[in-house]
């Protein structure tokens, strides 16, 4: 990678995308940033970020932001995506709309970026790296008993992970899931007002893990699951 690469990042203004995309222009990285249609990102314009508006949930709304970008940049180095939604259910409360609604904003989102985006990266050299956002209760049963919809709507993220290292191994592009606990942000702290925020995960140390991966110290990273848990 060069020392000016190109980024594209969903959920760019949320709690955690804001500090994802600090980190990242501090490292030289230009950001191409979703945006819901309509929302207000309240940042100044800056040359090393681009906003976009796009609805994720669309599949011809994903690709039309894709493909802007690399009509402008003619590559996308990394592809962070960090949309998604979150349901609280057990077995017993759980319907098949809930899955259907999980499987919409965490897999369906990703899934309509990660695919155009590793379409452009097969055919740049040097490939490129895809970065995804799992669950702790995806990968730990006892964690996601009470999570049902949530859980198994982020583990197809991993199987999609697989997938595309699997088939993209030979043109050198990567896909990485990184797994939280709980993040450390103020809608969590709204809803968990008793629990002890030390224990839970910073934006910006998943934005570090984020950068690494995408770094050139991470260039030989190959099918990473990262477990950033902090005290929890």
């Amino acid at each position: 990678m060069s020392d000016s690469n190109i980024a594209l990042i969903t959920g760019a203004a949320g709690n955690l995308g804001r500090e994802v995309v600090k980190v990242f222009n501090d490292h030289h990285f230009k950001v191409h940033g979703s945006i819901e249609p309509g929302k207000n990102p309240k940042t100044d314009k800056q040359a090393m970020l681009v906003w976009h508006e796009v609805d994720l949930k669309k599949e011809e709304s994903a690709l039309t932001f894709v493909k802007d970008v690399v009509n402008v940049e003619k590559r996308i180095d990394a592809c962070l995506m960090l949309v998604g939604g979150f349901a609280m259910g057990d077995i017993h409360k759980t319907r098949i709309s809930d899955i259907r609604e999980m499987i919409r904003l965490n897999f369906e989102t990703a899934f309509h970026i990660a695919r155009p985006v590793f379409q452009q990266m097969i055919t740049q050299e040097g490939g490129g790296k895809l970065v995804f956002i799992g669950s702790k209760p995806a990968l730990e049963v006892q964690a996601g008993k009470g999570l049902m919809a949530y859980a198994l709507s982020k583990s197809l993220l991993f199987q999609l992970a697989e997938m595309l290292n699997a088939e993209g191994e030979a043109q050198q592009v990567t896909a990485s899931v990184v797994v939280p606990s709980i993040i450390d942000t103020p809608l969590n702290r709204n809803a968990m007002p008793n629990a002890d925020f030390e224990k839970w995960v910073s934006p910006h140390a998943l934005a570090e893990v984020m950068h690494f991966i995408c770094s050139k110290a991470g260039k030989d990273i190959r099918k990473g699951v990262y477990k950033v848990y902090g005290g929890s």
